[in-house]
């Protein structure tokens, strides 16, 4: 099924985050990931009345941050 596809794989092999594990893992608050996920910095998607992050969203963000400081 082409649509349960994406670009990084089987969707069934994505791991999603709590907005606290995700501030754990980047050692901010939980606002702050709020917000970037509100900014649109952080892909995310709603369940419910919560969100869950993609864990290759959270590398690929910190990734860009290094490369903006390097």
């Amino acid at each position: 099924m082409a649509g349960s596809q994406s670009a990084d794989g089987r969707l069934s092999d994505v791991r999603f985050l709590t907005v606290a594990e995700v501030a754990s893992v980047m050692r901010v608050s939980k606002m702050t990931v709020y917000r970037l996920v509100h900014s649109g910095e952080l892909t995310a998607v709603r369940v419910g009345r919560s969100f869950r992050v993609p864990e290759h969203a959270v590398h690929d963000y910190l990734r860009g941050a290094f490369q903006e400081t390097a």
